[in-house]
């Protein structure tokens, strides 16, 4: 076993001395809406439900887009006769997946990376194989799974080059921890050769789950009722956008509207909670406006129509046919833009998309999306698809294409997975004889 070196170390113990400032810490987050009342307890590992009497997998995603990634895998599994056991940070993953779990699948949140509450959640939950999606590396969910006996597997893993660049510093660090993983599934190429070049064991390439994961679903009759209201109108989404984004975007309308009177823009914020205040900037900039998450719906005196609620992108990629990516005007690194892609939208994003570069850029050279630098170019480029639809149309049939053509991740993914499996299985049986 590579030694753990000082970093490690260190980390381990500081976060046992300072567990008391964690209690402290899911208080605080608690006051500011961060985390579920009725759950708390599991976030230092206490269990909310029972274990299964059977081969158990956990699978865990940091929060929304990594929760809703592993939904093909996780049916795979469920086919397969297992017990299933979904793990994630952030009170909105908990609520979408309450909505899009199959029955059967047991959530629980991450406890923090403590060691006695991750001991607490191991010692109850006891799984047979931990699934880990992207890079959630937590030192001490490492060890102590490895002190369980928990094999680990790193699928969709990603490794940008920002991020490779930290770790580097640390090479000592990087090895020991990467080494707990069995395998590591890469996204892509080059994401599997800085994994390499860190120290993680048996890297492969199986590619981005993000391309079979279903599109979000759309409830029929709210779906014609929208589209009703919204006929012959000019009609487009500004989603998962960020603070500082939302201005962008209202500008943007403002500068399209000059020219399309009837425009409606639709902002559906990354986190939904901050409807009121994308509400208050279009009130201070005299642009009539209606909240989903009131009731609302987008009248045809509404011309900023924000969908701060959850679970309903599915509803606005299928009635607007060009689609802003958020976090990408915003120093956040790019959201996903496979979803708007499967339902028929052109894309738009800004520059700052490293967290994901080589899907962009893959839609960028397929002719599906187009990239903005700020918000005159985003208005230029929202204007020239909604008056040029067969355009627009154009741009979509190559985004959905693209999309197409980069599946079969779950497919590579579950057979890299294979060996795993078999042998959770056989020890399971073995454990019950």
């Amino acid at each position: 076993m590579i030694a753990r070196g000082f970093l490690v170390n260190a980390y381990r113990t500081l976060s046992r001395l300072l567990e008391p400032a964690a209690a402290a810490l899911l208080l605080w987050r608690l006051r500011r809406g961060k985390e579920d009342p009725q759950r708390l307890a599991e976030r230092r590992g206490h269990a909310s439900a029972e274990r299964p009497q059977k081969t158990l997998v956990w699978l865990h995603g940091a929060s929304v887009g990594e929760t809703v990634t592993l939904l093909p895998l996780i049916d795979r599994l469920q086919r397969r006769g297992l017990a299933v056991l979904v793990t994630s940070g952030t009170v909105t993953s908990a609520k979408l997946l309450s909505q899009r779990l199959p029955a059967g699948v047991i959530h629980q949140f991450l406890p923090l990376d403590v060691p006695r509450y991750m001991r607490r959640f191991l010692d109850h939950w006891r799984p047979d194989l931990g699934l880990i999606c992207e890079s959630e590396i937590w030192p001490n969910l490492m060890i102590e799974s490895g002190k369980h006996g928990v094999p680990l597997v790193l699928v969709n893993a990603r490794m940008s080059e920002r991020s490779f660049q930290r770790w580097y510093r640390f090479p000592k660090t990087a090895r020991y921890l990467l080494s707990g993983f069995e395998r590591c599934l890469a996204q892509t190429q080059e994401d599997g050769q800085r994994l390499a070049q860190l120290g993680a064991p048996r890297v492969s390439i199986a590619g981005n789950l993000k391309f079979d994961v279903p599109a979000p679903p759309a409830a029929p009759e709210t779906l014609a009722l929208l589209d009703g209201l919204m006929a012959g109108r000019p009609v487009w989404v500004a989603a998962s956008t960020h603070p500082g984004e939302e201005e962008d975007v209202l500008a943007a309308h403002l500068g399209v509207k000059a020219h399309l009177p009837k425009l409606l823009t639709i902002v559906a914020p990354r986190h939904p909670h901050r409807g009121e205040e994308v509400a208050a900037l279009a009130q201070v900039n005299g642009v009539s406006h209606a909240r989903r998450s009131l009731g609302e719906l987008p009248e045809r005196d509404v011309e900023f129509y924000i969908a701060d609620t959850l679970g309903d992108l599915g509803l606005f990629y299928r009635l607007a046919p060009v689609a802003f990516i958020g976090g990408s005007l915003a120093p956040i690194g790019g959201h996903n833009p496979i979803e708007p892609a499967k339902l028929g939208c052109a894309l738009l994003h800004g520059p700052l998309v490293h967290k994901s570069a080589d899907l962009f850029a893959a839609f960028d050279a397929g002719g599906g999306a187009r990239q903005v630098q700020d918000r005159q170019e985003l208005a230029g480029a929202v204007h020239r698809w909604l008056s040029d639809p067969a355009s627009a149309r154009q741009a979509a049939r190559a985004a959905a294409q693209t999309s197409s053509e980069l599946g079969g991740a779950l497919d590579r993914t579950v057979q890299a997975l294979e060996p795993l499996l078999l042998r959770a299985v056989i020890g399971q049986r073995e454990s019950d004889a």
